[in-house]
């Protein structure tokens, strides 16, 4: 890394990474106004960036370490990482609350030292440090962090927290060994970790998971007043997110419920449509 970046390369290199990385929902797109814009790709690449530590092959070795390090460095001069660059100038524009972000490593590291939840309530209590600290900075952005505002985004990023866990359950088991269903649930339902990893899906794990996918509704229902309250083009972007949230949960349905099989997936086609109903202002 060069002992030097200035500040335009730095957020160039963050708007690369929340442009160039698959995702089911915009991050920091055309859509929204600059320089808003440029924070918000800031935010996203120092996620991002933690969130591989935690899940990608490359950084096995050492994910831990890297994710520490990489916390520690919300304390440190940026010392030329573009990423701290760009995201220490994003910090003092907007004044982001370092605890938030701190929450977000955090999540990352949970994922290192925990693949199971006994209970809805663990996995509540991961959802508020790995998705909703997201919500609440950009808002914070565009200054409209208010009780109520943030208690909507804190439902609807939740939401979309949990449509990704159910849409991504086969993947996670498979190649992680990390469940995010609760285990009292999963006793409920009459299935089992092993179940799962053999891959073997059944009308139990249908119940349960037909559960899960109803209760990710739910808190979209929950937030979803948030989207008139907020103006112009941040108000077209994340209705555009909150119809990606459940468009993957359609899909989840559409396959009944199985994606221990089949990971459900949005395409070009579906994010024309859902652009043209969050331009009608239309969230289902």
């Amino acid at each position: 890394m060069a002992s030097s970046v200035d500040l335009s390369s730095a957020y160039r290199h963050c708007r690369q990474i929340a442009f160039g990385h698959y995702e089911n929902f915009p991050v920091a797109s055309v859509l929204m106004p600059q320089p808003q814009r440029d924070a918000i790709a800031a935010i996203y690449a120092f996620a991002r960036s933690a969130d591989d530590f935690a899940d990608e092959p490359a950084f096995a070795a050492d994910r831990v370490g890297l994710l520490r390090d990489w916390k520690r460095r919300l304390d440190r001069a940026p010392a030329g990482h573009p990423v701290f660059v760009a995201l220490q100038d994003a910090r003092r524009r907007w004044r982001l609350p370092k605890p938030l972000l701190v929450d977000l490593v955090d999540a990352f590291l949970q994922d290192c030292r925990q693949a199971r939840y006994a209970n809805f309530k663990q996995v509540l209590g991961y959802c508020r440090r790995s998705a909703n600290p997201v919500g609440r900075l950009l808002l914070r952005v565009f200054g409209l962090d208010t009780a109520r505002n943030l208690a909507d985004s804190d439902a609807i990023c939740t939401g979309l927290q949990l449509a990704n866990h159910w849409q991504d359950l086969g993947k996670d088991v498979r190649l992680r060994d990390r469940v995010y269903l609760p285990l009292d649930e999963m006793r409920r339902h009459g299935v089992t970790v092993a179940q799962l990893k053999r891959g073997e899906f059944n009308p139990a794990l249908r119940g349960l998971m037909r559960f899960q996918v109803d209760r990710a509704e739910a808190c979209f229902a929950q937030g979803e007043g948030l989207m008139g309250r907020l103006p112009g083009r941040l108000g077209l972007e994340l209705r555009l997110t909150l119809l990606g949230g459940r468009a993957v949960l359609a899909k989840i349905r559409a396959q009944g419920y199985d994606t221990l099989a089949r990971r459900p997936s949005l395409g070009w086609f579906d994010g024309a449509g859902l652009l043209a109903k969050a331009a009608l202002g239309r969230l289902r």
